[in-house]
């Protein structure tokens, strides 16, 4: 179980980061405010994969610690865990030498990345745990 485990934490943690990614180029077409220098492709999938590993093995260990509240908890703590991240990207200080014209965009590309590797992970662990 615990490599089923390990290998949705990987591949929804590339699925994420693969939908931030294309989300980050969406976003510059529309508004043409260029963060890749602070937001680069490297940063969005390490984190997508840490995130939905580290995930991984904290559900994996609090269903074995408490098998009927487990999950619950873990849904709960993800969700809660996600929402809270918001204040990283919106306390964020860009570089001085950043357009000020743009800075106001930097939390409308960051904010909803924050939500892709628990999406993620939500979505395909039906596929790789099996009850």
């Amino acid at each position: 179980m615990f490599k089923r485990l390990l290998l949705l934490g990987l591949v929804s943690g590339v699925m994420a980061g693969l939908a931030a990614f294309i989300y980050q180029k969406v976003y510059f077409k529309a508004n043409e405010a260029n963060f890749s220098a602070i937001v680069t492709p490297a940063k969005i999938f390490i984190g997508g994969i840490l995130i939905n590993l580290l995930a991984s093995v904290v559900y994996g260990l609090l269903t074995k610690w408490l098998p009927k509240a487990g999950e619950i908890i873990f849904n709960l703590l993800f969700v809660i865990l996600s929402f809270g991240a918001i204040v990283i990207p919106i306390g964020y200080v860009l570089p001085m030498d950043f357009d000020e014209s743009a800075l106001f965009l930097f939390p409308g590309l960051t904010v909803p990345m924050l939500f892709f590797p628990p999406l993620a992970w939500l979505t395909l662990k039906p596929i790789f745990v099996k009850k």
